[in-house]
């Protein structure tokens, strides 16, 4: 893989690591391959792979062992990452990155893996994370969008969990996804019908059609170097963690074309802006934008929230958009454009309790909070307004109400605001954006290194203040209809 005047190619990679056992102990690479794209062709040009020698054989535990199938005797004579470095390097200087769920955990053992030999890391010139691509673009058609899952759904086989196959896995996964979301775009009208369907309904696989309960979801050898484009090899114990907690659903709705321009801006910013100083910059600067309107700097900086006394009524309407295979779910929209608001100051009534577990046996992420007069007209106007949309379609589930007025609270009125999640393994990453503002007014981002209900719970005691930035989602299961509140980012006041 020498190096290219204009490096136009997609790099395509996936590392395989060991696997943490006991507290403070993190990933180590001991797998990475990789394989370079043309992306006018999408054909394979170049390819490598190799087993990577970690420091201590001893952190390859027998967990990681079940997690790829690299052993301790397999890596024994594999060059170390400092042998490797500098073909890795080459290989990702200055091109764009793809793979699945890179993001939250390629892209990071691989800045790991560059500080602990003490030399800078490659930087991209640009990012495509098919995981947040994917559940975004083609939504949950099938399933928990694990790369298993998606090849199980596309009839391409069985995962092997090893570097080069899932790379090539992925690329493969990406063409079909394109090819069905192209169809679709060509024939709206005949692939998509105006059937109703829960947004919470998931496809495990082309033959199984079954809907997943409300809160599912979070839960071998090869050559040491090869420079072919046959070559296999896999990822790691992160595809573990590549399903998103699937107890809410997906925000946005699939667009009409796959645009492969276009798929940079489908990640998180602080993906292109490394620089978390200026980060934390533009949280600080938004946080004081009048509740009337602010702009989210997520997944999408052009994403607006529309504070209470920005949205008008009469211009708030519902439709239908597709979810997957000819279903629709319902979205809000205001003035055309999908409804998603912000209130600053939200009293935290009751706090995440962990005594509501999903199926996996984690807490439900979700606390109470009052809310003011001005956003309560909003959201029962809202819930009227889908409530009424919901039963043109047919719709025969008890419809639930989206605020909450109890007896002796009826001018107090409560919403719940749900906190997403993704998995890694063991570790827990909070798809929500929290951050903490502190008294000087200087607003920083919290890092989690872990799934710790208790440390969240410690976040949202009775009584905290929080600026919510949120969309309002719809579910319809068992027999139990209506709107959720799913928190897009969270700033909590000290």
């Amino acid at each position: 893989m020498g190096q290219s005047e204009d490096r136009s190619e997609i790099a395509f990679f996936d590392v395989e690591t060991t696997v943490p056992t006991r507290p403070g102990q993190g990933f180590t690479i001991i797998e990475f391959g990789a394989i370079l794209v043309c992306p006018r062709k999408l054909e394979e040009l170049e390819s490598y792979s190799t087993l990577v020698r970690p420091a201590h054989l001893s952190l390859i535990s027998s967990l990681s062992v079940r997690c790829n199938g690299i052993t301790r005797d397999a890596v024994i004579s594999a060059p170390s990452f400092l042998e490797i470095a500098d073909r890795v390097y080459d290989i990702l200087q200055g091109r764009i990155w793809a793979g699945h769920n890179i993001i939250k955990f390629d892209c990071a053992r691989i800045r790991d893996a560059f500080a602990d030999i003490g030399r800078p890391a490659p930087e991209p010139k640009g990012m495509i994370d098919s995981l947040a691509l994917l559940t975004q673009r083609f939504g949950r058609r099938a399933g928990d969008m694990k790369m298993a899952t998606l090849a199980t759904y596309f009839g391409l086989g069985q995962q092997t969990h090893r570097s080069l196959d899932d790379v090539r896995m992925n690329l493969e996964v990406l063409k079909y996804c394109a090819t069905v979301l192209f169809l679709e775009s060509s024939l709206p009208n005949v692939l998509t019908t105006n059937s109703w369907v829960s947004p919470n309904a998931i496809t495990r696989s082309r033959s199984n059609w079954k809907s997943s309960p409300e809160a599912a979801g979070t839960n071998r050898n090869t050559s040491s170097s090869n420079l072919s484009s046959g070559n296999a090899i896999t990822s790691s114990s992160k595809d573990q963690g590549e399903a998103i907690d699937m107890a809410e659903p997906s925000s946005t709705s699939r667009p009409e074309t796959f645009n492969m321009t276009q798929l940079r801006h489908e990640i998180p910013a602080e993906c292109h802006q490394p620089n978390v100083s200026m980060e934390e910059k533009s949280i600080s600067e938004s946080s004081e934008i009048p509740s009337s309107t602010a702009v989210y700097e997520g997944c999408d900086s052009s994403t607006v929230f529309l504070g209470p006394d920005a949205v008008f009524i009469p211009s708030i309407s519902a439709s239908l958009v597709p979810l997957y295979r000819g279903t629709q779910r319902i979205k809000l929209l205001h003035k055309d454009i999908a409804l998603q608001l912000c209130c600053h100051h939200l009293k935290v009534r009751f706090g995440i309790n962990a005594r509501f577990t999903d199926n996996a046996g984690r807490p439900r992420l979700n606390f109470v909070v009052d809310v003011p007069q001005s956003l309560s007209r909003v959201l029962d106007s809202c819930d009227d307004i889908a409530r009424k949309f919901y039963l043109d379609c047919g719709g025969n589930s008890d419809w639930r109400p989206l605020v909450t007025r109890k007896d002796g609270y009826v001018n107090y009125p409560t919403v719940r605001l749900h906190i997403l999640t993704a998995v890694c393994g063991q570790i827990a990453i909070y798809a929500t954006e929290i951050y903490q503002k502190e008294c000087s007014g200087s607003v920083q981002r919290r890092a989690f290194s872990k799934f710790d209900a208790s440390e969240l719970m410690s976040l949202f005691p009775k009584g905290t203040f929080v600026d919510a930035f949120f969309s309002l989602e719809s579910y319809d299961y068992q027999q139990s209809a209506g709107l959720r509140l799913v928190a897009k980012k969270l700033i909590i006041h000290s």
